[in-house]
């Protein structure tokens, strides 16, 4: 780790903790060479493969932008949207890879998302399941009923 202050390209670690409830590393750091102390936070990275291919990192204001909209004009609030992308935050985390495809995440979205409200649910599973039909909001509201 280089020091911010001189740029030396070593530091030695004095402290470190858990933060965010295990999801990150707060590490205090000294330069050997300054003698500086500064802070770095440590986190492992999560990347969503898309359809195209292209490989971006892991974003929950996306999650919580693309559920936005499957929840318009339903009594779903902002904490809610929070503690959903949280959740699927933490699903995609505990299957242990660091790479997954947007289709998992979509998966991943669906559970807690029908938990909060079904309606959303079924805007969001129509759009990202490709309904076809009638037929397939059928099936999918005969899902929810059983």
């Amino acid at each position: 780790m280089h020091c911010p202050f001189c740029r030396h390209g070593d530091s030695r670690v004095v402290d470190s903790r858990t933060s965010d409830d295990g999801a990150s590393i707060r590490r205090r750091r000294q330069c050997p060479e300054c003698g500086r102390r500064f802070t770095t936070i440590e986190t492992a990275s999560l990347s969503v493969v898309k359809r195209s291919g292209v490989v971006e990192p892991f974003s929950r204001e996306k999650i919580i932008a693309g559920v936005r909209k499957a929840c318009q004009g339903r009594p779903v609030s902002e904490d809610d949207l929070a503690m959903l992308a949280q959740r699927v935050e933490e699903n995609v985390r505990a299957g242990g890879s660091a790479e997954l495809d947007s289709y998992e995440v979509g998966l991943a979205i669906l559970g807690p998302l029908r938990e909060l409200d079904e309606v959303a649910y079924l805007r969001f599973a129509s759009v990202y399941q490709g309904f076809a039909s009638l037929e397939d909001f059928e099936a999918a509201i005969t899902a929810l009923r059983a």
